[in-house]
């Protein structure tokens, strides 16, 4: 059966939504923006072909699980975690938490869950969901990128829970352990903006941050020399687009979803200029959507010249340097 009193709900990414629908259920009323925003989820990296990654790559958000450790470094709430190297001591652990009523967020690998259609499935072993029940041998799946609750067999889950490669599972599970008394929201929001600020403008390594989305921009051009063919270019030209809006990111790789984090943080904490930043980073996402389309539609049409990676380039860099008048601006807003 479901655990009692448990409201499933759809969130922009499955992470940040895991931990929103958690921290609700032991009785805090937050928002998934500001879960997103306190942690400082927003992020860039740009990864060009070295031994992890065979194809350059990039990234929009925070490393998986960072969600989850800055929200309790900042909020003051605690989890409890384990990871198991053994599949029957780690279904044991989970059934026993489900028969206290405890909804348990999970890390697995997203092919393994059978209730996503088939051609939707896809290796990743970074996908967090709840687990909100049991039903004999099937699980109840409180998943946010679906409008419903689902079942998935026990077989099913505990191959997601423990499939091998990079980032592996391991098991892993967490659930709420403690919720504080009191929480000072402005302080936390200042905070997790202060380190997304940090993060895109003063980290020192070179292929993060705004110095990453220009490195992005640059080498961008000299992705067909990595390709097999032109069809492995084509698929890989169309992954920015997937990257930017497909994977839980909530619109414009998590621009959409951080400028509602600074429309409540406004209202928190009685900054109007973070409101008026809002619309500013909406504009920007605007900006990321249209290189999305642009991406799926020269990837689709197969049209992947010289000339035009290089507008596609310049349209990265374009992104790079009004986001970094726009962090400059946010850091401003804070102090």
């Amino acid at each position: 059966m479901t655990i009692p009193n448990y409201t499933h709900k759809m969130a922009a990414h499955c992470e940040s939504g895991t931990i929103t629908s958690l921290l609700n259920h032991g009785g805090l009323a937050i928002t998934e923006p500001l879960v997103f925003g306190i942690a400082s989820g927003i992020f860039f990296g740009y990864f060009h072909k070295m031994k992890s990654f065979p194809f350059p790559t990039f990234i929009v958000r925070n490393r998986p699980g960072q969600v989850r450790t800055n929200i309790e470094k900042r909020l003051g709430v605690r989890f409890k975690t384990n990871d198991f190297r053994d599949p029957l001591k780690g279904r044991l652990a989970l059934d026993q938490l489900l028969e206290h009523s405890i909804p348990t967020g999970a890390q697995v690998d997203f092919f393994y869950m059978d209730y996503v259609p088939s051609w939707e499935r896809v290796h990743i072993n970074v996908h967090f969901l709840v687990v909100a029940g049991k039903e004999e041998s099937r699980y109840i799946i409180s998943d946010s990128y679906f409008p419903d609750m689902v079942t998935l067999e026990s077989a099913s889950l505990e191959k997601g829970r423990f499939a091998g490669g990079m980032m592996s599972p391991k098991g892993f599970i967490f659930h709420l352990d403690k919720v504080p008394a009191g929480i000072d929201y402005k302080k936390a929001i200042l905070k997790g903006i202060q380190k997304a600020c940090f993060n895109m403008l003063r980290l020192p390594v070179p292929f993060v941050g705004i110095t990453g989305m220009h490195m992005f921009g640059a080498k961008v051009t000299e992705w067909p020399k990595f390709a097999r063919d032109n069809e492995h270019l084509s698929h890989e030209i169309m992954k920015i687009n997937i990257l930017l809006e497909d994977q839980g990111t909530g619109g414009a790789g998590f621009r959409f979803i951080y400028a509602t984090f600074l429309q409540q943080a406004a209202e928190i904490t009685g900054n109007p200029r973070l409101k008026e930043l809002s619309a500013e980073l909406m504009e920007i996402g605007d900006g990321w959507r249209e290189i999305s389309l642009f991406s799926a539609r020269i990837g689709k049409n197969r049209d992947l010249g010289p000339e035009t990676l290089k507008k596609l380039g310049n349209m990265i860099t374009d992104r790079a340097t009004v986001e970094e008048r726009f962090f400059k601006s946010l850091s401003a807003a804070i102090k």
